[in-house]
């Protein structure tokens, strides 16, 4: 009986594909030699047709050229990257004509490969990343901001409390303001704020505004059945209650109720990850330096931003002249008295609710932080920032809110276009607020600003208001008059000074937007 000799497999391969002309190129035909057809087999996903444009040299190293740590960080492998080269793989070792179509078992077991390569390639890449600053988030940036010694902060606790006319206002007044950042406080110590301008008169005598606490953390989710975390008080040395202090001295009696019945929260809460990395992120260190002074008062309760002004090294802050004289005649900075041992300036511009002034104001308290930093012999002078209130006039074209028919003045005056204003002004205090020293308040970003609020489909007859640089008078609520106010022309920027911020005004009366 003939026997009959069995062909090795490279001898029984599946003719090469790559015939679609007379005669291939070089390159065609070693690649057809080798066993790797570089045309996209039709059984292949489209994602996947470069699968046997991988030569047999390639296969049979790493294949992680591009991939892993390169100049631009870690680039890790997609899973159709992984699937295209084990597909490749074992058609070098199985043969062209091995069964690799989506049913296949083969298929199946490379698929469930290339699944578990890809999850591990995910998981150097968030291990790579995770060990920067730049890159790390949640935990892993945590635990890098307390090797350098700087904990994640904590948010202050939020909440609501019930503001109530308990006697009638006195004569010649109409209503009484209290602005935003106007401090309470509790029988144990504790300090809390305003987190909106609240109006209360004959007609609307009793509202329930937001609150935050003034120092964030979990120790001030104050608990009103704690008699010593009750809100129920004003705190009088804050300098924004004097429109109450008026009231209540013309009327002789306390007029306003404070009433606490449900605990603040969000104390345990921390800072989000795009704010704490900017806070690592400009960290320095070293010690005693203006970049460690001023990353030290940042995180000083009721500090918005700061600036540290180095008199030796730097422009003296006191010389408003820059760009108006010949630099050969004069020079930047004033001469110094040697006697005088404040050579640095910090520039502080505080919150709505901070206390300037007082043993527990914020000045004392910068000037704390600062004493274990500063070097022997030389002493920070502690100024606060010159406060400039900026207000917004526009008219509005509103599309897609559910406002009610009838005059312009019917609509302005109701319930949705009053909310609507709300929200309007916490969006344009947020921008103002992230504005660092001199930096203009743009009437164009005021624009995009409010276009970005759902419902408005255009911003006319837009102009910035200036107000008073004076932040007891800015966050009344009330219009200044006199010379004290200056309405900007239609489009015009409103310019600030190097040690000037800007304070964004929330007033509602008169109307700042109009819907027409």
């Amino acid at each position: 009986m003939p026997t009959t000799r069995r062909q090795p497999r490279c001898a029984r391969r599946a003719p090469c594909r790559c015939r679609s002309s007379s005669k291939p190129s070089p390159t065609t035909a070693s690649r057809c030699i080798s066993g790797s057809c570089p045309v996209s087999d039709p059984t292949l996903p489209a994602e996947l047709a470069d699968v046997l444009a991988v030569d047999a040299a390639a296969l049979r190293a790493t294949g992680s050229t591009g991939f892993g740590i390169v100049e631009t960080g870690f680039v890790p492998k997609s899973f159709a990257r992984l699937l295209a080269e084990k597909l490749a793989t074992a058609r070098l070792l199985f043969g062209e004509d091995v069964d690799l179509t989506s049913g296949a078992v083969l298929r199946k077991v490379l698929e469930l490969a290339a699944l578990e390569d890809a999850r591990l390639w995910a998981a150097l890449g968030a291990v790579y990343d995770n060990s920067y600053v730049v890159s790390a988030t949640a935990d892993a940036l945590t635990r890098l901001g307390e090797e350098l010694g700087i904990p994640r902060p904590y948010l202050p606790a939020r909440g609501t409390v019930k503001l109530k006319l308990k006697a009638a206002l006195p004569a010649g007044r109409t209503q009484l303001t209290l602005p935003r950042g106007a401090r309470l406080s509790t029988p144990g110590g504790h300090h809390a704020a305003l987190d909106e301008t609240v109006v209360l008169s004959a007609a609307v005598g009793e509202r329930e505004p937001a609150v935050a606490a003034f120092y964030p953390g979990p120790a001030h989710n104050l608990d009103p059945t704690q008699p010593n975390q009750r809100i129920d008080r004003w705190n009088r040395a804050d300098t924004l209650l004097a429109d109450l202090d008026d009231a209540e001295q013309a009327a002789g009696k306390e007029l306003v109720q404070i009433t606490h019945t449900v605990a603040l929260t969000g104390g345990e809460q921390q800072v989000s990850d795009a704010r704490y990395r900017q806070l690592l992120l400009a960290a320095p260190r070293s010690i005693w330096t203006a970049e460690a002074i001023g990353l030290a008062v940042t995180t000083v309760p009721g500090v918005r931003q700061v600036q540290v002004f180095d008199g030796r090294g730097g422009l003296d802050l006191n010389q408003s002249i820059f760009g108006n004289f010949n630099f050969i005649e004069r020079v930047f900075s004033t001469e110094r008295d040697l006697g005088n041992p404040y050579y640095v300036t910090v520039l502080v511009a505080p919150t709505a609710a901070a206390i300037w002034d007082g043993p527990d104001g914020l000045h004392a308290a910068v000037e704390s932080v600062i004493e274990d930093l500063r070097p022997v012999g030389i002493f920070a002078s502690v100024d606060r920032a010159d406060e400039v209130g900026i207000g917004v006039e526009a008219d509005l074209v509103i599309r897609g809110l559910p406002l009610p028919t009838g005059s312009k003045e019917t609509v302005n005056a109701s319930t949705a276009a009053t909310e609507l204003r709300a929200r309007l002004h916490a969006r344009l205090r947020r921008y103002v607020d992230e504005l660092p020293f001199g930096e203009p308040v743009r009437a164009a970003e005021v624009i995009w600003t409010l276009m970005n609020e759902p419902g408005v489909a255009d911003v006319r007859e837009l102009r910035l208001v200036r107000f008073p640089a004076d932040s007891a008078v800015v966050v009344t609520g009330s219009a200044p008059t006199g010379d004290g106010l200056q309405r900007l022309p239609v489009g015009d920027n409103a310019v600030l000074a190097a040690n000037q911020v800007p304070v964004y005004v929330d007033r509602d009366d008169p109307r700042p937007f109009r819907i027409v």
